[in-house]
């Protein structure tokens, strides 16, 4: 019912990036761990199937092990229910066995006079790529469209740094702020470009994933955007096609609206997850940006698909699908998660997959 025997993924999304009309509406979704349980438990699929073998997915943007410090990543000690790690970005996290959230304890980087000290690992050592060479030749070898993935110079930084220290940096010390940016996103763009070259993924390119907005903005001012972070990107995004990436695509959380513009002045060729509850009306977007930005996402995962409203699902997707059938969409949710039923999910794929059997 969903699966995609054509193997033709590649194709569709090419033609839909580069704002042709594509042979059928390509898709990108994530799903929860929750929804994946649901999703065996209601629809008993063979045990190893993958969920986005059954819900056929288009495109992947397989990941390095790109932090700061791979070879000190480790669990620290245990103290009754807490679990504390090294995850690599500089820092010691606490956290619940199972949980997603983690709290900082210790970091290396502390204050302004740390920073000259702190040598990363190598951006070319070979146990970033084990894995990540296994997931990209899994999915090209279904067709899918495969960009690699790198963060971004804002949320490595609060990584690195500590997200409420790194915006009162920002505030307070924009010099020392933008020396971090400046040293993270050359790491960035090492663990990129190595990746690309081990991938052979230039064909498609380089997502960066950098949330740097919530609901109502970004994080911080579009002049300190401007000032900090908009000639890091543009170095960054020159540097990853002058390499031979076809596209470079930002994945950023929230309402990136105010900071538009500056992103295609960087470079930039696409945005996701474009999210309908955060103000971004991917069908208003591609009539504004026509030609300039493509979108990989706009289906709203808060409210629409949740309340279970099937006449207001068909409104929502069809509209989107309309929208996207000159090209410049990939169609696609943030991610499908528990509050989501098994039902609406699968009525929203049924109208995607309705009008990729029409043609355009």
């Amino acid at each position: 019912m969903f699966g995609n025997p054509r193997h033709d993924s590649a194709r569709v999304v090419k033609q839909a990036l580069a704002f042709r009309p594509p042979e059928r509406i390509p898709v990108f979704d994530g799903f929860w761990a929750e929804f994946l349980a649901d999703w065996r438990q209601v629809r008993r699929p063979p045990p190893e199937m993958d969920i986005e073998d059954y819900y056929w997915i288009d495109l992947k943007v397989p990941v390095a092990c790109e932090q700061l410090f791979p070879t000190r990543m480790r669990e620290v000690r245990r103290d009754g229910p807490w679990v504390f790690c090294d995850d690599g970005w500089g820092r010691v996290v606490r956290s619940r066995p199972g949980s997603y959230f983690t709290e900082t304890v210790e970091r290396v980087l502390n204050a302004p006079g740390d920073l000259d000290a702190i040598e990363f690992d190598p951006p070319g050592l070979d146990l970033r790529y084990t894995s990540f060479a296994a997931e990209v030749a899994r999915h090209r070898s279904k067709g899918r469209a495969v960009f690699v993935k790198i963060g971004g110079p804002f949320i490595r930084s609060a990584f690195f740094r500590g997200e409420t220290e790194f915006l009162m940096d920002l505030a307070a010390d924009e010099a020392f702020a933008r020396a971090v940016v400046e040293r993270v996103a050359a790491h960035l763009l090492a663990v990129g470009l190595e990746s690309l070259r081990r991938a052979d993924a230039y064909d498609c390119g380089v997502w960066i994933f950098d949330d740097m907005c919530n609901a109502i903005g970004p994080m911080f001012s579009p002049a300190t955007f401007e000032r900090v972070f908009l000639p890091v990107y543009r170095r960054m995004v020159a540097a990853f096609k002058a390499a031979g990436a076809r596209w470079v695509v930002l994945h950023c959380d929230g309402n990136l609206a105010p900071l538009l513009d500056m992103v295609i002045e960087a470079g930039i060729d696409g945005i996701n997850p474009v999210e309908f509850a955060a103000g971004l009306d991917v069908v208003r977007l591609l009539e504004r940006y026509a030609g300039r930005l493509f979108f990989i996402g706009g289906v709203c995962n808060t409210h629409v698909l949740p309340s279970g409203d099937p006449a207001a699902i068909r409104r929502h997707v069809e509209r989107i699908v309309a929208a996207g059938r000159d090209g410049g969409l990939v169609i696609g949710s943030h991610s499908i998660g528990p509050d989501i039923s098994i039902g609406s999910y699968e009525l929203y794929r049924r109208i995607v997959a309705a009008a990729c059997t029409t043609g355009t």
